[in-house]
């Protein structure tokens, strides 16, 4: 007997946690106002019967009052015919009917007061119904935010969060790494560009003064060797440049072991 009754229990555990796991709270609220809809049509229904029953009742105890009086009249229309037996007969009608008014009286009253019961709870149960759409709307609405809540934190929890900022960091690191081979090509670029003007501003120099070492030597050697310039090329000076100062000492000192000779 004892396992016969875990066996039950457990059953019934598991039964009422696939239920529970399976409930909808939006379905079983509309289910709950549905439920209390239809107990409301019925106690509609209810109280209509039992209005229409307490106004069967009240035309049967009107008739049975109003044939009591017309059986009075009889009676005393008989008597004074002098038919006393007719007298008799009409007065035992009236009795009947007095009785029965008297009983559906009684009956009206119990019926007025269960109808007057009836409204009060059919009143009662519209209020509930009211209620309960209410707080139906407001539970719903929380059980979608409960709903939209969980699947937001689900959604959140399967993202990998780790991974994301790690492919951020790396394409950062990959961009900085563009940023400084753009600069240093751009660096490279510029010195290149740099030394090409040095080497020709330097070769410019040096040609500028082999020329004028070379005009000079001709000019100093002509005299000696008895030859004359040609005519074609007239003896210019090169203009001196504040920056070739020891180059001019240089050259000064050549034309003067030139002379010597």
């Amino acid at each position: 007997m004892g396992l016969i009754d875990r066996v039950s229990r457990l059953v019934r555990a598991n039964l009422n946690a696939a239920v529970s796991s399976a409930e909808d709270p939006e379905k079983v609220l509309d289910q709950a106002i549905m439920d209390m809809q239809e107990d409301l049509v019925q106690m509609r229904q209810a109280v209509a019967s039992a209005i229409a029953s307490q106004k069967r009742v009240q035309q049967q105890r009107d008739r049975a009052e109003s044939e009591s009086a017309k059986w009075q009249q009889r009676a005393q229309l008989a008597l004074q015919g002098g038919k006393e037996d007719m007298a008799r007969e009409a007065l035992v009608r009236k009795k009947t009917n007095t009785e029965t008014a008297a009983s559906l009286s009684a009956q009206l009253e119990q019926q007025s007061a269960s109808v007057a019961a009836l409204k009060r709870n059919l009143i009662g149960l519209e209020s509930k119904i009211s209620e309960a759409k209410t707080k139906k709307d407001m539970l719903k609405a929380r059980a979608s935010a409960a709903k939209a809540n969980e699947q937001l934190q689900r959604t959140v929890g399967n993202l990998s969060t780790s991974s994301a900022m790690g492919a951020f960091e790396r394409m950062e690191e990959k961009i900085q790494l563009m940023e400084a081979k753009s600069e240093a090509a751009a660096e490279l670029a510029g010195a290149d560009l740099e030394s090409q003007f040095a080497q020709l501003e330097a070769g410019g120099d040096v040609d500028y003064e082999l020329e004028a070492m070379k005009a000079q030597m001709l000019s100093g050697a002509a005299p000696s060797q008895g030859q004359l310039p040609a005519a074609d090329q007239p003896a210019t000076d090169p203009p001196s440049r504040p920056q070739d100062a020891e180059v001019d000492k240089e050259l000064e000192a050549l034309k003067s072991e030139l002379d010597q000779l």
